[in-house]
Order: structure tokens, then sequence, then C-alpha cells
């Protein structure tokens, strides 16, 4: 009997990434496509799949192999060709049906990979069927499964206008004050996307907006930098070209678009933190206007700012574990009206409880545009505390690192928690102590713990990070 193989290091947590040609193959993608149809489509009562695919190369080919693994099994398949992650969550919601993404995101040329969903953009993840993807994928590859009585139909549908019209409709931008905008698409999908939703490319009427474009030719091979604006290192050429323009604000987005970064007039990083305050008191004001009690997601790493200033202003904010997957679960079991992540993936109701960066970006350049302060200015207030953003450390045990930090830093003085990782809080009232919190992680895949840290100061920031990291890394 031929043994299953291991696909755990392909279909991960949360998605498939792999080493095209290695890992993926045409052989293994119609694997996942028939098992996505066994384990989640057919057991639900769909009939058919979406499908997209991003600027790399091997992106059509292994959207042919999914189709041909659905179609196998009965299912139809709605080809919408080229698109970004969040023009595929559009296509699933609008058209109520699964969907499945051909992207390996901000990773490197070398990958590609897929995000599944359930109709209505769903969440489909480890603790939501993808481990059960995984499990028929590797049993289809050691015996194939029979063809479906009836196999499946293809067709193809174009959805980037309605994707456009969509998002326009969510975020009015036509009567904004006129701003000059410098978008880094990192020769990913927003310079597919960005034309078709602020601008005219998709046949849309022309807004305020004079966009600067950075490397809007896709292309795969990422020539000019990756498509990773979470490395700082990517958001060189976007810094220097704001102020070389003058311009009001710069965007860039990840590889399949569904990312957003945000940098102010100054050249200065915006932290996604400060983004979902931002975005979430536009969420909650509006929510309030129509007399509902509007609930705002953020995840455990978030600045406590969030929190703090949702809450002020009306909302309730929830804490997430980090993880689209639960974010995603819980902007739908709470019916929040927006989520945000460190990451910089962004949630709202109004998109199926799906994140798009296009969305976040949308709203910052809606609420700059409706007055007159510098975007600096504008989000000032929303950043009062020092973070240490999140630092990587290897360790050879990931139990015994956690257990020296538990041990070193949770005692009567402070608060503490293992909702996700190990999260330890030190914060009195204004003035009655030193005011700091910390989070430790597990990484899903690596012996490596992740820390965010953050304070009220820099300094204290600074000897709080040093001290833990001091522990992590102790021999």
């Amino acid at each position: 009997m031929t043994t299953a193989p291991d696909l755990s290091q392909l279909i991960k947590s949360y998605d498939v990434r792999g080493i095209v040609g290695e890992d993926l193959t045409a052989e293994v993608a119609v694997a996942i496509g028939s098992a996505f149809a066994d384990a989640i489509v057919l057991p639900e009562g769909g009939t058919a799949v979406a499908i997209g695919h991003d600027m790399r190369d091997s992106g059509p080919w292994l959207a042919d192999a999914v189709a041909q693994g659905l179609t196998l099994r009965g299912v139809d398949v709605v080809r919408i060709g080229l698109c970004s992650t969040d023009g595929l969550y559009h296509a699933s919601g609008a058209l109520d049906l699964p969907g499945v993404m051909i992207t390996a995101s901000h990773n490197p040329a070398a990958y590609n990979g897929m995000k599944l969903c359930r109709s209505r953009a769903r969440a489909v993840g480890d603790n939501s069927g993808l481990a059960d993807v995984r499990e028929l994928a590797a049993r289809h590859l050691v015996d194939a499964p029979a063809a479906a009585e009836r196999r499946g139909t293809e067709s193809t549908r174009d959805m980037v206008g309605e994707y456009g019209s969509f998002l326009r409709s969510l975020v009015p931008l036509e009567h904004i004050r006129p701003l000059k905008v410098v978008v880094d698409a990192a020769n990913a999908m927003a310079g597919y996307t960005v034309p078709a939703v602020l601008g005219t490319a998709a046949g849309l009427p022309e807004l305020p907006l004079e966009i600067i474009p950075m490397y809007f030719e896709l292309d795969g091979t990422f020539p000019n930098h990756e498509a990773n604006p979470l490395d700082g290192a990517t958001l060189v050429d976007l810094q220097a070209a704001v102020r070389e323009h003058g311009a009001d604000i710069g965007l860039a987005f990840d590889g399949d678009a569904d990312r957003c970064f945000v940098v102010d007039e100054r050249g200065e990083v915006v932290t996604p933190s400060t983004i979902t305050c931002l975005v979430g008191l536009r969420e909650t004001a509006r929510e309030l206007a129509t007399g509902e009690q509007p609930t705002v997601i953020h995840n455990l790493i978030s600045s406590r700012a969030v929190r703090e200033q949702l809450a002020a202003a009306g909302a309730n904010p929830v804490r997430s574990r980090v993880g689209h997957s639960f974010i995603k679960a819980e902007m739908a079991r709470l019916n929040a009206v927006f989520g945000g992540e460190h990451s910089g993936h962004f949630y709202f109701r109004d998109f199926f409880y799906a994140d798009s960066g296009m969305i976040a970006a949308m709203h910052v350049l809606a609420a700059l545009g409706t007055q007159d302060r510098t975007l600096s200015e504008m989000l000032e207030s929303y950043h009062p505390y020092t973070a240490s953003g999140e630092i990587n450390s290897r360790v050879d045990s990931v139990p015994d690192a956690l257990h020296r930090v538990r041990a070193a830093f949770v005692t009567e003085e402070v608060t503490a928690d293992e909702f996700d990782g190990l999260t330890v809080e030190h914060w009195p009232a204004p003035g009655e102590g030193e005011r700091w919190w910390f989070n430790v992680r597990a990484s899903n895949t690596e012996p490596l713990l992740r820390l965010n840290a953050e304070a009220d100061g820099a300094e204290l920031m600074e000897r709080v990070r040093d001290e833990v990291l001091a522990v992590i890394r102790q021999a």
C-alpha cells in the first residue's frame, strides 16, 4: 500500500504556499481542486466555484489544474482571470460561490499557492476545513478520485468593473479635496486594481486623485523589490517618492493586494494599528448614526490605543487571536462592522466580513480628503504609545523559552493570559506606575518566538523589549 504524502509544509494553517515545480505541481493542484470539491464544496451543497489568479507566470496553469480537479468531481468553474485576492472575495460574495485564489501573496517569485473560501468569502482555515482538504488531497495523490457522473463545466466572467463599482459604493470619494497619491504596486496586483478602482480603467468616473504610479507593470519576478510592505526595506522607494513629489500620501500593497500600508506626507510609515484606529472610528461613527452598537475586532498585538480610542468613541472593541481565519470567524459571529490586524489586513462587514487593502486605502483617502490637515497631523492622536514591532527569535525549544518568560514576568503585579501565546500587562492608571505590555507567540511552522511589546514611552518600551528578549534568548 502506497503511503500518502505529507502535505503539511504545503497546505498550512491558513492557505497553500509552496515552491512551484517542487512542492506545488500541476498534479498536486489537481488533487487540491478535487479535495476542495469533496471536503467543502459538495458537502455544503455547492455546485460551482470561482477561480482567480494573480500575475505570477504559474498562475494560469495552476488555475487550469485546480479547475480540472473541481470539474472532475462534477463542480462547475467560473474563471474570473487576473484579480487581487479581495477581487476573488468580491466574486465569491457577489456570485454566492466558494472561491480559489491562486496566489502566494507576498512570497518571493519562486512560490505560488492558493487561498480558499466558502461562498460569500467565508474563511477556510486549519480549524474550518483546510485540514480536511489537506488529508483528502494527500489521498487523491495516491488514489485518484473517480470522475463524477456529470463532469463540471467551465465559463469565464470579467468581474473587475463590478468589483470597482462595489468598492466605490462602500467608500465614496467623489467629493473629497484633490489629493496627490503615490502608489507602489511592487509589480503586483495593485498595478491592475488601482487603475480599475481609483482610476478610470474600468470605465468609472474620474476621482479628484492624482495617482503617481510606481512599479505598475505586472511582473511576478518582482524586479524592483519584493511585494511585502511588512518588510520596511520594501517601503524605501515609496517613502522617497512621496517626499520627492510633495505628495499627500503614499500607499503600498502586497503581492495579491489584500494588504495595504500607508506612508504620510513626510515619508513616515503609518502603523497598521493607527489605520485600525482611523478606520474603526469612521465605521463606529457610521454605525452609531444608524442607532446600532458597533463591534470592532482587533488582534491582540494591536496597539492598546486601538481599544482605548474605540471604546471612548462608543464601540465595543473585541480582542482576537492573530490570523485571518480567527478574525473572519469573530467578525461573522459578532456581526462586527470592522476588524484590523497588525499585519495590514483590514476586514469589513459590508465586504462579506473579508479583508481588502483597497477599501482600507479608500477610507484613509476619504478621511484625509474631507478635512484640511496633513495626514501626519490628522493621525497624531491615534498613536500615543511606542511599540517594538514584531521581533522573531529562533530558540532551541519553544516550550522551554515560554516557560522562562512566564517564570520571569508573571507576578502578582501584572495581569497575564494565554489567549494566543503569553500576554503580560502592567498598565496602572496614569501617574500610578510604569505602563507596558508584551506578547510572545510561537510560530506555526518554525522554532521561533515572536515578541511584540508596547509601553507609554520609547525608553520604557526598549527596556521591556530588551529584558524579554534576554530571557527568550537565554542559552
